[in-house]
């Protein structure tokens, strides 16, 4: 044999042995893992925080029982548009009215006391005390002059000294008659002026009798407040009710508020004047923006919950919303356009930091590739995406959860491809 064909031959067996040895190594490796990846890309993110919540009047008008009586007449519906100062119920004051027109009565009475009182008394009694110290004075007066007179004749001995002790003796009478009848009137103008203080007090807690009376007249006609609906009206005609009961309850409807109650760890992300949108499930089809208003400063329980209570302002044009009903809520509380987005599926937590897969391609062979764990700082989300601030460049392939547990290092074969 040639020598040359020989070592062709040689060669040949050498070349056959290695590939089949490489065949043999390849058969023995374990086959790579299939995956679906994903390549982010730009899109216009809106942060958004779903809840629920309630209804409620922003400016309520609430009118209770001022006295415990019968209803009388109830004179609208609930859920009646009503206008300002339109009767809505009557209430039985009968009594009340009857209590009233006696006081009236007894504040006449109490009036013409006071009058007479500040005119020094009843005309009649003052008259005479006035009269009978007079008619006193004048007889003392007259005594008086018939006194001297006959001091003067008795000392030219033409009146006798009998006649002037009679005289004295008489005058002594009637000067402590004038000073007893004195005693009396100023008693008597005392009296009056404390019967006119007594008259002002009572005329005072009088008009207050009559003024409380009035007022439970005028609280028997229950009207409304302002221009509205009546959303609440629990009573009807003969319900007794009692003082402070509950009568009827309205507001102007068209602009609402929506309680929001908000998990605590969605807190952080509310700010005042954040777009909201109300859906109610009586009527699917229907939705009410609004915006939020007072951003809650402390969590409260709710149910098995930990909430803060968002309050948002809502236009209600068509008065569908009703107070008290329970609504869905939706906020959106942030709002990034054209950022690198990856869905949310593929991104994972461990020690409170966010990592992906990013596919690489490899050297073993044609579709193989290793997958790299890749820690990424991630900003605002919404349903479906996250967006990637940092630790991912547009163009890279991010694996996508499977059948497979992922790991670092891994050998994978990509067999469907999307965009994020």
């Amino acid at each position: 044999m040639d020598r040359k064909l020989r070592n062709r031959i040689v060669i040949f067996l050498l070349l056959a042995g290695v590939f089949a040895y490489f065949l043999v190594w390849l058969s023995g490796r374990k086959p790579a893992a299939k995956i679906s990846a994903v390549t982010p890309t730009r899109e216009n993110l809106v942060s958004s925080i779903s809840s629920n919540g309630k209804v409620e009047p922003i400016t309520p008008y609430v009118m209770r029982a001022q006295l415990d009586t019968f209803v009388e007449k109830v004179l609208v519906r609930e859920g009646q548009r009503v206008n300002k100062g339109q009767l809505l119920l009557q209430l039985n004051v009968k009594g009340a009215a009857a209590q009233l027109a006696e006081t009236r009565a007894k504040l006449l009475r109490a009036q013409d006391d006071l009058r007479a009182a500040k005119a020094g008394g009843k005309a009649d009694e003052a008259a005479k005390v006035a009269g009978d110290l007079a008619k006193a004075e004048a007889q003392r007066d007259q005594l008086q002059r018939i006194h001297d007179s006959l001091t003067r004749l008795a000392a030219g001995q033409a009146a006798t000294k009998e006649d002037l002790a009679a005289n004295e003796l008489a005058l002594v009478s009637a000067n402590a008659e004038v000073t007893r009848l004195l005693a009396v009137k100023q008693e008597f103008d005392r009296q009056a002026r404390l019967d006119a203080e007594r008259g002002e007090l009572q005329v005072q807690q009088t008009l207050s009798e009559m003024a409380a009376l009035e007022d439970k007249v005028s609280d028997g006609k229950i009207a409304a407040p302002v221009d509205g609906t009546l959303y609440s009206l629990p009573v009807r005609a003969g319900d007794y009710v009692k003082l402070g009961d509950l009568l009827a309850e309205m507001a102007d409807l068209h602009k609402v508020r929506v309680r929001a109650f908000i998990d605590e760890p969605d807190l952080g992300a509310l700010e005042p004047d954040q777009p909201v949108m109300i859906t109610w499930d009586a009527l699917a089809n229907r939705s009410w923006p609004g915006k939020t208003e007072i951003i809650p400063k402390q969590v409260v329980p709710h149910g098995t919950r930990s909430v803060g209570e968002l309050l948002c302002s809502v236009v209600n044009d068509k008065l569908e919303l009703l107070p008290n009903i329970n609504v869905n809520v939706r906020i959106n509380s942030r709002e990034r356009m054209n950022v690198l987005a990856v869905p949310r599926g593929a991104v994972e937590s461990e020690g409170g930091h966010r990592y992906v897969f990013v596919v690489r391609a490899g050297q073993l062979g044609v579709g193989k590739s290793t997958l790299e764990k890749r820690e990424i700082r991630v900003g605002i989300a919404d349903a479906t995406s996250y967006e990637v601030m940092s630790g991912l460049q547009e163009g890279e392939m991010v694996a996508l959860p499977g059948d497979t547990d992922l790991k670092d290092g891994m050998a994978v074969q990509v067999v469907n491809t999307n965009a994020a």
